[in-house]
């Protein structure tokens, strides 16, 4: 069982820890410039597509639960009309996104609480970046078929592509173009089409086969969509949630000034780097459980799930020393300011802590998908939200004013409360 885990988790920490080397090239290329807005910008251009993107995370995530649980049950048929569903929605939810993409940059702004200059340039990055839309939702679709099928290669050599051509193209147009944010927008759009071109020449020269399944009919029966649509909007407002608490916590950076946008955002930068390494083991729960599950294997179900834990605490305790050892060393990668840099040293306790924080509410994530568990997925954040939202508001009412080491503090709690509510809920509701 350890070596399907390490097989399926060692691509997936591969290919996810590409993703925040290049939010952190950016950072790193927009914290070299002679201004700490430049960071900011990024900061909150990103912020509104993190919200819209890893809101319609269920589409990777409900695909790859489906699918995993149709490969265990060796269900060819279903294997391409998930496909083909994922698809069409993804397609779908693009053409609306770039319809109603003025709408969405007013909203975002009016929530957002940046400074002036700050918001012009993150408005540049959103008018190239929207573009981006069909590739980026298709891209969920096809990640999270290719999870489900138990292959982890072929999304890490995606991601790696993606990401290479993505850092590629924004060195060179903000280095020798002159750009600055629409550059790292530009970069992102270009890196996103090629990403999707290649995702479809993998596809069918290892799935061609399974294209005689792929009828309009079967896509579009209306008791399977609706399953899948029923399954994709319990995770649609779980990760609606979860995105609002980053994204709460991030406009409360912003609303501390440009210098705490600055330095939050960089340490945002180390939570990804976290996060999307513990989720390796996490992506190889997914599709453990799920394809147990699906052939009713329950014994190496939860052991699939108690050998997932023991691996991403230990990661995680990786993650914790080398922070601990190289704090400050690692926030000279981000940025040579040396305003940002005295202002963030004192905050390198929280990301030490933030790994063993973190741990159980990214694997159980994994096991909830596997067992297509989207309720549970999305009570337990509401419950965690709700603590989260009663904390913060109750520790300003006391202190009148917010400053940053309390928004770090309830946010951090509100990360580790998540994982025992999960806990909880798995040992008593599932």
């Amino acid at each position: 069982m350890n070596k399907q885990i390490v097989k399926l988790a060692i691509p997936n920490i591969v290919s996810n820890l590409s993703v925040p080397l290049l939010s952190s090239v950016d950072t790193a290329l927009m914290g070299r410039l002679d201004s700490e807005i430049y960071i900011g910008a990024i900061a909150l251009g990103a912020l509104i597509f993190n919200f819209v993107y890893w809101s319609f995370g269920f589409l990777r995530m409900g695909t790859t639960g489906l699918t995993a649980q149709a490969y265990g049950e060796k269900n060819d048929a279903k294997l391409m009309q998930i496909l083909g569903r994922a698809l069409a929605f993804g397609l779908g939810a693009a053409l609306v996104l770039l319809l109603s993409h003025q709408w969405l940059l007013e909203l975002g702004f009016s929530i957002l609480d940046g400074s002036e200059a700050v918001e012009s340039l993150a408005k540049d990055y959103f008018y190239i970046r929207i573009w981006a839309a069909p590739a980026t939702l298709c891209l969920y679709g096809f990640m999270g078929w290719f999870f489900g099928m138990q292959n982890a290669v072929v999304p890490m050599v995606l991601t790696i592509i993606i990401n290479l051509v993505n850092i590629i193209a924004n060195v060179i147009l903000i280095q020798y173009f002159d750009m600055t944010a629409e550059g790292v927008a530009l970069g992102t759009v270009i890196a996103q089409y090629v990403g999707l071109f290649v995702a479809i020449a993998i596809f069918y020269k290892r799935h061609s086969h399974l294209l005689v399944h792929l009828h309009r009919k079967t896509i579009f029966e209306l008791q399977e969509f609706k399953k899948f649509l029923s399954l994709n909007r319990d995770i649609f407002i779980r990760t609606f949630m979860l995105v609002f608490a980053f994204s709460f916590f991030e406009n409360q950076s912003a609303s501390q000034g440009d210098l705490t946008l600055a330095v939050n955002s960089i340490f945002l930068q180390f939570i990804a780097w976290i996060s999307y390494g513990i989720d390796g083991f996490a992506f190889a729960s997914e599709s453990l459980v799920g394809k147990f599950a699906g052939a009713k294997q329950f014994k190496k179900l939860k052991k699939a799930i108690n050998l997932s834990f023991v691996w991403g605490f230990g990661l995680s305790i990786i993650y914790s020393l080398a922070f601990y050892f190289f704090g400050t060393e690692l926030l000279q990668l981000f940025t040579n300011q040396e305003n940002v840099l005295a202002a963030a040293t004192a905050y390198i306790p929280w990301i030490i802590l933030f790994p063993i924080l973190a741990t159980a509410g990214y694997i159980w994530d994994g096991v909830f998908i596997g067992l297509v568990a989207s309720k549970a997925m999305r009570n337990t954040m509401l419950i965690a939200l709700v603590f989260y939202m009663l904390l913060f508001h109750f520790v300003k009412y006391q202190l009148g004013e917010m400053t940053n080491y309390w928004i770090w503090l309830t946010f951090s709690l509100f990360i580790g409360i998540r994982g025992i509510i999960q806990t909880i809920y798995y040992k008593y509701k599932l």
